[in-house]
């Protein structure tokens, strides 16, 4: 029985469109409770490649015949050994083609909707929880938010015909490294990150600062800054032709951002509420609100993409409801989540100040988004 590779875009496919599936993690258990594949309909079994030496098949019994199994580790090697462990046993497994690392770098494209002439994408990292975005008007192109994998956005551009002049990253990142400036050197284009968040960067940017006005190709699509701190000093959000609300990581789907990566919680929650309860406040309720990142699976739509409108979230999100401000204060300082891996060297990466190889990038981002309070 062949042993086949299964990749992360099939993987990623299964997951947008509720396909079942069936994920052997033999990853060890504390790896596997941090971080593991999700999808509304995905099972899974946990046992960890150095408990399948000996044989797989007490193993066998457990798996399901009536769905793929994908067989899952870490760089993709033990994987492939169980997969023909399995396959030896009689059982057909796929294994993950590059492992949980392929799952962390892979970005699912996926349309938006159009605007008054042009077309708006948003980029899905399902394994890391990252959204990206690429704004396309007449020919030309801006990106926000983008990871470090510059070469899909190049070729995302180049296959719509379109040249990349404007990058922006609302913040200065803490739970991944942006591709923003790569970008920005491979095109020419203008890289603009907020000024207040620059402190200790050491290259050139174009200062984002609030009531920016950029214009994408020959119509004068307009994407408009909103100076919105909390979850760093400088965080900055987009209103993109008058419809669509980029957040990000002030204001995600079913929480907000957290106000600690740079130390600084206690200073910056009244920034947080402010931004949360008065500048977003006085917007429109009809705008539809694009965050930077998502928390768990369930808030994808059933296209794929993470959208909602701003008057939708003031209903529903918690973050939003809470008229006590001392409580407020409590809820975003004293409970918040783990602190995303390697986030110091990350926001030196981000900052030009090292310049990790790209193996060492990987394993910096490893593990969930934890960008926001929950």
């Amino acid at each position: 029985m062949t042993v086949t590779a299964m990749k992360a875009s099939e993987v990623a496919k299964k997951v947008v469109n509720n396909q079942p599936l069936f994920i052997l993690d033999v990853r060890n258990g504390d790896a596997f409770a941090d971080w593991k594949i999700e999808g509304g309909n995905i099972q899974y079994l946990n046992i960890p490649y150095f408990d399948l030496l000996d044989g797989v098949e007490e193993v066998v019994s457990e798996l399901p015949i009536d769905r793929d199994i994908l067989v899952v580790c870490a760089k993709e090697g033990s994987s492939v050994m169980v997969a023909e462990m399995l396959s030896e046993e009689g059982v057909s497994a796929a294994y993950l083609e590059g492992g949980m690392k392929s799952w962390s770098e892979h970005l699912e494209p996926v349309k938006v909707g159009d605007l008054s002439n042009g077309e708006l994408y948003q980029f899905v990292r399902l394994g890391k929880g990252c959204l990206s975005y690429m704004v396309i008007s007449e020919g030309e192109a801006a990106v926000i938010d983008a990871t470090r994998m510059a070469t899909i956005f190049l070729d995302f551009a180049q296959e719509k015909g379109a040249t990349i002049k404007h990058v922006f990253d609302t913040h200065l990142h803490a739970d991944h490294i942006s591709g923003g400036r790569a970008i920005a050197e491979a095109t020419g284009a203008t890289y603009y990150l907020p000024a207040k968040d620059a402190e200790g960067v050491v290259f050139d940017y174009a200062a984002l600062e609030n009531g920016l006005e950029v214009a994408i190709g020959s119509s004068q699509l307009e994407i408009e800054a909103l100076y919105s701190p909390g979850h760093t000093i400088g965080s900055t959000s987009f209103i993109v032709d008058k419809k669509y609300l980029m957040t990000g990581d002030i204001l995600f789907i079913d929480s907000i951002g957290r106000p600690d990566l740079a130390g600084l919680a206690e200073d910056w929650v009244g920034d947080l509420r402010e931004s949360l309860y008065s500048r977003y406040q006085d917007l429109a309720n009809e705008l539809i609100v694009l965050p930077a990142h998502f928390m768990i699976i369930d808030e994808l739509n059933e296209d794929g993409s993470v959208a909602k409108k701003l008057g939708d979230l003031f209903k529903e999100n918690h973050g939003l409801n809470i008229s006590d401000e001392q409580e407020f204060r409590d809820m975003v300082t004293k409970n918040l989540p783990p602190q995303p891996n390697a986030y110091q060297d990350i926001r030196k990466t981000n900052m030009g100040q090292i310049t990790p190889d790209e193996e060492i990038q990987r394993e910096m981002e490893i593990g969930p988004n934890r960008c926001a309070v929950r």
